[in-house]
C-alpha cells in the first residue's frame, strides 16, 4: 500500500518566484516533509502503477511502518497554480494528505495564498475530502507579552504573520493547524510528525476497507449463508386534515336553531345576527364578563364593561335594558332556552360584525385574513387598524398583552374551546354515561357530529330533553369522544383505550377521530418489542375482528401485515388459528421471514454439520 502526500508552499522567507528554479536536493534536504523522512527518502519519480509525474513537482519517495510507501510531491512555488492549474488539478486528485507551508516572516506571500489560492483551493478540499496540514514555519521576534509600540516591534508585526490570521485560514481551509518555531528533530519529529502519522494511519484504515476481502481460506465454494431480505414496510394510515374552522363556520352560518345571543345595532335598533354564548365566553374573557357578570340578574340596566383601560369613555357592547330572557319558546317543538340581547355600539363594529363573528369562530388566528376581509369592506385603512386594535381588546384580558405573538397563539384553532370541555359553563345538555355526568353543549356537538346534529335537530327525544343517556360505552371513552369535537385531538392511554374510542367514533360516524385511534393503536404495537408481543395479553388476532366489524380499513390491511411481518410470534398462538383461510393465504403469502428462506438456511445448517463431520478431529 502507498500514501501520496502533495505539499504546496514553501518555509522559506521569499519562496520560489516565476523564473527562478526549483529547489534542488540541498534546498530539498533542509525542507520539512525530508526531515521528517530522514535519510531514507530518494529523490525521483516514484514507478507506482496509476501514478502521475508532474515535472514542477519535486518528487521522493520512502518508507514507513515498515512496508508503506509514502510518495510526496513538494512545489514550493504558488505561482504554478496560475501558469498550469490542470496538471496540479490531477496531482491533488491523487492526493491522500495535503500539506500547506508558508513562513511566518513572510506576510506577503501569506497574503497572497489566503486572498488568491486558498479560495481556489476550498471548494475541491471539502469535496474530495482530503486531511489537510497548515504549518506556519519560523520564530516571531516579539511572540510573547504585551504589544510593544518601538518601531523594532511595529515593523516586525508588518512583517510577520499573526496566530490569529494563521488559525483564520486553517478554519476557512478545514484543517489542522501547527506552528513550528524551527526544523529540528523535537518541532518535526514530535509534534508535525505525531499529526501527519495520525492522518496516513487513517488514511491506511480507509484504503483497507475498500480492499476486496482476502480472507485467509476464502475460496468460491466456501458456503455461505442465505440472505435475508428486509421485511415490507407497513402501509401507512391516512388521516384527513381538521376540519374544526370549517365546522365552526358551519356553526355560525346554519345553527341559528341553538343560537342564545342576539346582536342589535345601537343607532338604528335592527338585528344584526345570532351567535353562541358558550363560544363566545370560551374565546374572549370579556364577553365572558359581559354576559356571565356576577350581578346580571340584579342590573338589568345596561352595563359596558369592554372600555378602554386608559379611562376613555368609549364602548363597544352592553347588554339591552332588561337583555336576559329566560324560558325562550323554540320551533319544532325543541326545549326552551335563554336568550341574551347584546347592544354593539361602536359603529365599525356594527358594520363588520359578521367578519368578527367569523373570525372568532374559526379559532380567533386569522388575523391576516381578518385584515383583508376588513380592507375589503371599509376600504379605509386608519378605520381598519381601529377596528383591529378594538377587536383585540375583545380577545384579550389586558392591554399590555393585545398584540404579542403569545396573546395570538393562545387562541390557537381547534385549542379556543377547551374551556368548554367537560365544562358547566352555557351548558345545555347532559350525558348520563355508567352514572357519571358529563356536561356539554348542543351548538358544539351539533357543528361537530353530524349523527348528533340529527340526533338534537331533528323530532327525537333527546331534541327535547336535557339529560341524554348514553349505553354500550364507558364513561371514560365518551368522555375522550367528546374531548376530540372540543379539541380535535384525542389521545388514548392503551391500545384497548384506542379501540374502543375507535368503536365510539364509528357509532357517531366521525371518520377522523376512526383515523386517529388507528394511528394510536398501530404507533403503540410498532412500540414493543419483540420480547413484549410475544408475551403481551392483547391479541392483534381480535383487534383484526374488532377493525373489521367497525370498517376499520386501513387499520385491518395494517394489522395483516403487522402479523406477517412479526409471522414467528404470532403463528404460535393459540389465536391465530382464528384467521379466516382468505387472511390467513394472505399472511402466508407477506409472511417474514419467508418459506424459501427457511428452507435455504435448514440446508445451509446440514451442510455446515457436514462439512464439520468431514474435517480431520486432530486439526
Amino acid at each position: 500500500m502507498s500514501i501520496h502526500i502533495v505539499a504546496l508552499g514553501s518555509e522559506c522567507p521569499g519562496g520560489v518566484g516565476p523564473g527562478e528554479e526549483l529547489m534542488g536536493q540541498g534546498q530539498l534536504q533542509g525542507g520539512l516533509l525530508w526531515s521528517y523522512l530522514g535519510h531514507g527518502a530518494l529523490v525521483g519519480p516514484c514507478d507506482l502503477e496509476g501514478s502521475l509525474h508532474n515535472p514542477a513537482f519535486m518528487e521522493y519517495t520512502s518508507r514507513v511502518f515498515g512496508d508503506v510507501t509514502v510518495v510526496v510531491r513538494d512545489c514550493p512555488s504558488w505561482d504554478l497554480l496560475d501558469s498550469d492549474w490542470a496538471s496540479v488539478r490531477k496531482v491533488l486528485e491523487q492526493a491522500d494528505i495535503l500539506v500547506i507551508k508558508y513562513a511566518v516572516t513572510d506576510k506577503l506571500a501569506f497574503q497572497q495564498v489566503r486572498n488568491g489560492y486558498a479560495p481556489r483551493l476550498r471548494p475541491l478540499l471539502r469535496h474530495w475530502g482530503v486531511p489537510v496540514i497548515l504549518v506556519a514555519v519560523g520564530a516571531r521576534l516579539n511572540d510573547e507579552g504585551p504589544p510593544c509600540t518601538c518601531p523594532l516591534c511595529a515593523s516586525d508585526w508588518s512583517s510577520c504573520v499573526p496566530h490569529s490570521e494563521g488559525l483564520q485560514l486553517s478554519r476557512d481551509l478545514g484543517a489542522t493547524y501547527l506552528e513550528l518555531p524551527s526544523l529540528n528533530h523535537v518541532f518535526v519529529g514530535r509534534y508535525f510528525g505525531s499529526v501527519l502519522e495520525y492522518f496516513m494511519i487513517q488514511c491506511l484504515k480507509h484504503k483497507a476497507k475498500e480492499r476486496p476481502d482476502k480472507r485467509r481460506g476464502n475460496k468460491v465454494n466456501e458456503l455461505r449463508p442465505p440472505h435475508l431480505e428486509q421485511p415490507a414496510r407497513l402501509p401507512p394510515i391516512r388521516v384527513e386534515e381538521s376540519s374544526f374552522s370549517q365546522d365552526m363556520q358551519w356553526l355560525l352560518e346554519r345553527g341559528m336553531q341553538f343560537a342564545d345571543v342576539a346582536f342589535y345595532s345601537g343607532d338604528s335598533g335592527k338585528e344584526l345576527g345570532w351567535a353562541h354564548a358558550a363560544v363566545l365566553c370560551a374565546v374572549s374573557p370579556y364577553f365572558r364578563q359581559l354576559l356571565l357578570g356576577p350581578k346580571a340578574r340584579e342590573r338589568p340596566q345596561s352595563r359596558c364593561v369592554c372600555r378602554e383601560r386608559d379611562g376613555g369613555p368609549h364602548s363597544l357592547l352592553s347588554t339591552w335594558d332588561g337583555s336576559i330572557i329566560d324560558d325562550l319558546p323554540r320551533s319544532d317543538g325543541h326545549m326552551t332556552g335563554r336568550l341574551t340581547r347584546l347592544v354593539v355600539k361602536d359603529p365599525l363594529l356594527c358594520m363588520c360584525l359578521w367578519e368578527t363573528l367569523m373570525f372568532i369562530y374559526r379559532g380567533a388566528w386569522e388575523w391576516e385574513h381578518l385584515q383583508e376581509a376588513l380592507e375589503e369592506k371599509l376600504k379605509n385603512s386608519l378605520a381598519v387598524a381601529q377596528l383591529m386594535e378594538r377587536i383585540r381588546s375583545l380577545l384579550s384580558r389586558d392591554r399590555s398583552s393585545r398584540d404579542t405573538p403569545s396573546a395570538r397563539a393562545a387562541q390557537l384553532g381547534p385549542q379556543t374551546l377547551v374551556n368548554l370541555f367537560n365544562s358547566p359553563l352555557y351548558s345545555d345538555v347532559i350525558f348520563m354515561v355508567q352514572g357519571s355526568v358529563l356536561p356539554a353543549h348542543r351548538a358544539v356537538l351539533v357543528a361537530r357530529c353530524d349523527v348528533m346534529a340529527a340526533m338534537f335537530s331533528g323530532k327525537y327525544a333527546e331534541a327535547r330533553s336535557r339529560v341524554v343517556p348514553i349505553h354500550g360505552v364507558s364513561s371514560d371513552t365518551f368522555l375522550s369522544f367528546l374531548e376530540y369535537l372540543y379539541t380535535d385531538s384525542c389521545c388514548p392511554a392503551s391500545v384497548l383505550q384506542a379501540m374502543a374510542v375507535l368503536v365510539c367514533a364509528e357509532m357517531y360516524q366521525v371518520k377522523r377521530l376512526q383515523h386517529l385511534c388507528e394511528v394510536c393503536v398501530c404507533a403503540y404495537l410498532q412500540s414493543m418489542p419483540s420480547r413484549e408481543l410475544s408475551s403481551t395479553g392483547i391479541s392483534v388476532v381480535r383487534l383484526l375482528r374488532r377493525a373489521k366489524c367497525h370498517n376499520a380499513e386501513q387499520l385491518y390491511i395494517w394489522l395483516l401485515h403487522f402479523i406477517a411481518n412479526n409471522y414467528l410470534i404470532f403463528s404460535h398462538k393459540p389465536d391465530f388459528l382464528e384467521l379466516s383461510e382468505e387472511e390467513r393465504e394472505q399472511v402466508e403469502r407477506l409472511r417474514w421471514p419467508s418459506r424459501g428462506y427457511l428452507q435455504e438456511l435448514s440446508e445451509y445448517q446440514q451442510r455446515r454439520r457436514k462439512l464439520r463431520k468431514s474435517r480431520c478431529l486432530v486439526m
